[in-house]
């Protein structure tokens, strides 16, 4: 007999440890599957920007991670100016991946999610009542599981996404690229420091700890994966391609990898979703990768909850697809061009690259919105028709007549109905939708009540003022996007 659970994540990297986090905290019974054992020292990614600040600030995270990393107002390649973001954080955090985890993983485990590692999922089977997984241990014995969903966090070759038999179509965007944790005897003046001269590329980035993480390709000596990696090496393309190698020595972690631009066509099959790298893999310009995983989790974690409640049918799960599909395969095309306008430029027209990129970026609207393009704060999603034009956009962090921020209100994982200090609704309008929903006011006047989504995106919005209709629409909306009318605590039952 199987044993059961609500979700299954397959996955403790950063998007399957935000999801289980999310599920945790709404009261769903989540157990994490990780094929690893220990906690992982390696990382690639290091880069967390605005919107991804803006998603763990509404889980009270944000603080915590932006102690262990280093702010960058610019993204300096690309001379594109993040300071002005309309944002609490306008700038690039730069920091080990493994500190997100730390921190995804404490929450997990805080709110009670299984995480068991050495479990290696084998393969899995649904059908109308749920999902069998089957697992092996680190001891070599198969076991299965039973979940009501299953959710495939791992990775690029996921054994979750091939269990489907989904494709995986797409194209390596660059292969052999060079990385290395270092210390610099002489680091640079103003790091971030990247430069590429066409046939040799290299980015050094500080950690903020002692340590920075080199990149580095060479165009005319790229070999496999596992092929070994010398610091001399990458000492010599980063003389090539930044005018010194900064002192480089004591390397904790060398490697060698290959980046892919990959998509799956599908990012539901029934009871089974994918989320992260398991949906699609970009190449690293612009530090777009990890982001788009962790925000795929903030979308899928509150529509699972819903469904697991009985506040929403599963069909509210394909809204995870259609919304997220379109993101995944815009960070494709935007990182795949800023990788190519870098890495394939010859070396004689690298300088007429940069001096059309700075032009370029001369001009104010453009320039805006590509900061807003690659920090994830334009990101929207489509709204049915007769929507207000609010509906799917980003919820901008406001001050609340209580004197909290909407993402803190944000953090106990539900709806909030933001009204303005002018408009009165019925007190019965926080019972009937107890738990689900909290009413709050906003710090200052306003023409608009907006409901926003667990993910801080806008649900609905209306410009209704009149006491009685405003009430009426709020009741209609509540119905539509938190599911019935329930009972409050207070002598109604629950």
């Amino acid at each position: 007999m199987a044993s059961a659970h609500d979700v299954i994540v397959v996955g403790a990297g950063p998007a399957g440890l935000l999801l289980a986090g999310d599920l945790a905290e709404s009261g769903i019974r989540c157990t994490v599957l990780e094929r690893r054992q220990g906690e992982s020292k390696l990382t690639r990614a290091f880069a967390v920007h605005a919107r991804t600040m803006e998603q763990l600030d509404a889980r009270g995270l944000a603080d915590d991670l932006l102690a262990t990393g280093v702010r960058n107002p610019v993204l300096q390649f690309l001379g594109i100016d993040l300071s002005k973001l309309p944002s609490r954080y306008p700038h690039v955090l730069v920091t080990p991946q493994y500190n997100t985890e730390r921190l995804l993983r404490t929450r997990a485990l805080r709110h009670g999610a299984q995480i068991r590692e050495g479990c290696e999922v084998t393969g899995l089977q649904q059908d109308a009542d749920g999902v069998d997984v089957t697992v092996r241990s680190a001891d070599g014995a198969q076991h299965k599981l039973h979940a009501d969903y299953v959710v495939g966090a791992d990775g690029r070759n996921s054994k979750v996404r091939q269990s489907l038999g989904l494709p995986f179509p797409g194209r390596s965007a660059i292969r052999s690229m060079m990385l290395a944790d270092v210390r610099l005897a002489r680091p640079p003046r103003k790091p971030p420091t990247v430069g590429a001269v066409g046939d040799a590329f290299a980015l050094v980035v500080p950690f903020g700890d002692g340590w920075f993480r080199v990149m580095a390709w060479n165009r005319h000596h790229q070999r496999p994966d596992g092929a070994p990696v010398s610091l001399d090496e990458i000492r010599d393309v980063a003389r090539r391609a930044l005018g010194s190698d900064f002192g480089m020595g004591n390397p904790r972690w060398l490697s060698r990898f290959h980046s892919d631009e990959r998509q799956s066509p599908r990012y539901r099959v029934g009871r089974v979703l994918l989320v992260g790298d398991a949906a699609h893999v970009h190449s690293p310009a612009g530090g777009m990768g990890l982001n788009t995983s962790l925000q795929d989790s903030a979308n899928l974690g509150w529509k699972l909850t819903a469904v697991q409640r009985g506040r929403a049918s599963a069909d509210l799960l394909d809204s995870y697809h259609s919304e997220r599909h379109p993101v995944g395969r815009r960070v494709l095309r935007m990182s795949g061009a800023l990788l190519r306008g870098v890495l394939t430029t010859p070396r004689a027209l690298c300088g007429l690259r940069d001096f059309s990129a700075r032009t370029i970026l001369q001009f104010p609207p453009l320039a805006k919105r590509m900061a807003r393009a690659i920090s994830g704060i334009d990101i929207s999603y489509a709204a049915p028709a007769g929507a207000h034009s609010l509906a799917g956009r980003r919820a901008p962090d406001i001050p609340l007549h209580d004197g909290r921020r909407l993402y803190e209100a944000l953090r106990a994982r539900r709806f909030v109905l933001v009204v303005s200090p002018s408009v009165d609704l019925p007190t019965s309008l926080a019972e009937d939708w107890y738990g689900e929903v909290e009413i709050v006011r906003s710090a200052g006047p306003t023409a608009r009540t907006v409901l926003v989504r667990p993910d801080a995106y806008i649900a609905w919005a209306t410009t209704e003022l009149d006491p009685e209709c405003v009430a009426n629409v709020v009741r209609d909306a509540l119905t539509h996007w938190c599911g019935p009318q329930r009972t409050g605590p207070h002598g109604h039952g629950d």
